[in-house]
């Protein structure tokens, strides 16, 4: 039971924290281009990747924010849907690049996280 709980409150915050950055990025932008997801998806897998390599995180301490916070906080689904809206409007070039750039970068920083992870 307190493995679910964990992964509630984590999950709640996280999805509570992603609508309300990703609003504000996006509000922040006049472009037809995903800011808010994107930002909020490379953050988030440079943090997972910084938590991975967290050896001495306590198992529950990573559900809470791995699985819970960051699970919830990025979003592949919104990744994908959006994507698709730039296509359907005749945004194909920007929709390849969001697409691109988000999968390239987004290993990228969780490779950096990871790597910073081992020295902190």
């Amino acid at each position: 039971m307190k493995i679910y709980v964990l992964l509630a409150i984590g999950g709640f915050i996280g999805a509570i924290s992603r609508y309300a950055l990703s609003s504000f990025i996006q509000s922040k932008h006049n472009s037809p281009f995903p800011y808010g997801t994107f930002i909020i998806n490379l953050t988030g897998s440079f943090l997972l990747g910084f938590l991975f390599r967290r050896h001495n995180l306590h198992p529950e301490m990573f559900l809470l924010l791995g699985t819970g916070f960051l699970g919830a906080y990025t979003t592949f689904s919104t990744f994908e849907f959006e994507s698709i809206e730039l296509i359907k409007k005749e945004k194909v070039v920007i929709s390849v690049l969001y697409l691109t750039v988000s999968v390239v970068l987004g290993v990228i920083l969780a490779y950096l996280g990871y790597l910073l992870g081992a020295f902190l």
